[in-house]
């Protein structure tokens, strides 16, 4: 290409070579100053003019004045803006559970502790918390609290005083370990049991053996006595009828208990009543003499006994009860007080050492083989009787034979003792 052909403009003009790096160009006259750009049109109206004064009046600041105004906003927004990302951070969504009752609630406590007390919930000595009270808490952690309750429990007649977290009868039981199953219960398993407690009585079905006539029956049974067991077995007991337990005593389980059939009669029996002696003092009577005036008569006594027999087997009889049939009559005796007489004509100067001493070895209350004859002088009782005595001879002083001997003698001589009687002579 030519160079007038570089320097043509589009559309045919032509137009002056650019100047070479080392021409210098021809000076003209200089260039007259752009024109100013027409101001634009302000607004009409009141409210414009206004803002223009306004903008006119308010004098020009340095760019460090409104630096500083603008720092402070800065530190404001920054603040707020960390603080709501703090805010929003502590927030945790918790779910509590107070009694099985669940709810889900935000918090900002650190721990379970300040959880429960932001709540107004008290922890006692037989509550159950899970977390433990300084365990710390994160955003969906389950915190699960149940109040203890008390109970007065009697289990098969054996009372005790427990506390539980079960909110039920039946939860209370499994969670005491009380076996339940055929059990007589004094409140409905589904009942409640409330923050102020419960009184529950127990009893289990437990096996009871009765052995009764010769038979041996068991029956399962909740009774709380042996006698209510008795019933559910069909087993009537007579008015004298008892058990080998108390009736009244709770039933065991494995127990066996023997039915006691009693029956009981009454047995009299008669006795005798020994009679009285009466004995009344007579001087007209010789010392040792003795007068039967009436004699005694024994009376009879009748006693009753009663004699219990159990399972037909008669037992010791037991005295209950006696009455006299017929009073006994005393005998009545006069014994004698007048001295003796210190001797007996015709027969003192024998020697009756020497006839007792053959009859009886010298003993006063000798009696013979036979019995018939007794004292010094083997007596025997109708002579001992006819000289004035009483009772038998062997039962009188020895004086008192010396001197009845002596009147033997007087009226009999030597032949009431055919055998001994020559040894009076001296």
């Amino acid at each position: 290409m030519s160079t007038s052909q570089a320097g043509a403009a589009p559309g045919g003009h032509r137009t002056a070579p650019p100047p070479s790096f080392h021409e210098q160009p021809t000076l003209t006259a200089p260039l007259a100053p752009p024109a100013p750009t027409p101001p634009a049109v302000p607004p009409r109206g009141p409210r414009a003019a206004a803002r223009r004064g306004a903008r006119r009046r308010r004098p020009a600041r340095p760019p460090a004045d409104g630096l500083r105004r603008l720092l402070p906003q800065a530190l404001v927004v920054a603040f707020l803006a960390g603080g709501t990302s703090a805010f929003v951070a502590d927030d945790k969504d918790i779910r509590l559970s107070v009694d099985g009752v669940p709810r889900t609630l935000h918090t900002f406590s650190d721990d379970v502790r300040e959880l429960l007390a932001e709540e107004g919930l008290a922890v006692g000595a037989h509550d159950l918390l899970a977390p433990a009270p300084g365990e710390p808490l994160a955003a969906g952690d389950e915190v699960v609290l149940r109040h203890g309750r008390p109970v007065s429990l009697t289990v098969d007649g054996h009372h005790r005083r427990v506390w539980t977290t079960a909110d039920t009868v039946d939860g209370a039981l499994r969670q005491l370990g009380v076996r339940a199953e055929g059990a007589l219960l004094s409140v409905s398993r589904s009942a409640a049991v409330s923050r102020t407690g419960l009184t529950l009585d127990v009893r289990t079905e437990r096996a009871v053996t009765f052995l009764a006539d010769g038979r041996e029956r068991t029956v399962r049974t909740n009774a709380a006595t042996v006698t209510e067991a008795l019933d559910e077995a069909g087993i009537t007991l007579g008015p004298e009828d008892t058990t080998s337990v108390p009736g009244g005593s709770f039933p065991r389980d494995g127990q066996t208990v023997t039915v006691l059939r009693v029956t009981a009669s009454t047995r009299t029996r008669e006795e005798p009543v020994p009679y009285a002696v009466e004995r009344v003092r007579d001087p007209g009577l010789s010392a040792g003499t003795e007068v039967v005036d009436r004699q005694g008569v024994p009376g009879l006594r009748r006693i009753t006994y009663r004699v219990r027999t159990v399972n037909g087997v008669a037992g010791r009889p037991r005295r209950t009860g006696e009455e006299i049939v017929r009073a006994p009559v005393s005998r009545r005796v006069r014994t004698g007080t007048r001295p003796l007489p210190s001797s007996v004509s015709g027969a003192d100067g024998l020697n009756w050492a020497a006839l007792a001493a053959c009859e009886s070895g010298g003993r006063p209350t000798a009696v013979d083989p036979s019995g018939t004859y007794g004292g010094l002088y083997q007596f025997d009782p109708a002579t001992w009787r006819s000289l004035g005595g009483t009772g038998t001879a062997q039962d009188a002083p020895a004086a008192e034979q010396t001197h009845r001997a002596k009147k033997l003698y007087v009226l009999r001589g030597t032949a009431p003792w055919p055998h001994c009687g020559r040894r009076l002579l001296p």
